[in-house]
């Protein structure tokens, strides 16, 4: 699968819950903690590792952390159904607000929050 839209996907994981009669937890709260948990899980791969050091492990554990980032991609894909949120336009809208509250003239090459711009 080269590439699949997020409406593919998140049919595909609805198909997957539903097969197994586990819409029953997911209710927004635990998938909430579920995407929480599997990024914590992902944020573990990496934790005191810094520089070569990082990048020689992310490269040992790639499986792990594609396995990680689809995990939290899962949790987000349902939550979102089940919260009735359009991942793609809420992307788009968020970049909208985030381009007038970083300036490309202001914010370009800096890793401060917009208030300190």
């Amino acid at each position: 699968m080269n590439s699949s839209t997020l409406a593919e996907l998140t049919k595909r994981v609805l198909a997957h819950r539903d097969e197994r009669h586990w819409a029953q937890f997911h209710t927004p709260k635990e998938l909430a903690v579920s995407l929480a948990v599997e990024a914590s899980e992902l944020l573990a791969l990496m934790q005191w590792k810094t520089g070569p050091e990082l990048d020689e492990t992310l490269a040992a554990r790639s499986e792990q952390v594609r396995d990680e980032l689809a995990d939290c991609l899962h949790s987000l894909l349902l939550l979102a159904d089940h919260m009735k949120v359009d991942l793609g336009e809420a992307l788009k809208q968020k970049l909208q607000k985030d381009a007038a509250k970083y300036p490309v003239e202001k914010a370009r090459g800096k890793n401060v929050k917009y208030t300190e711009l």
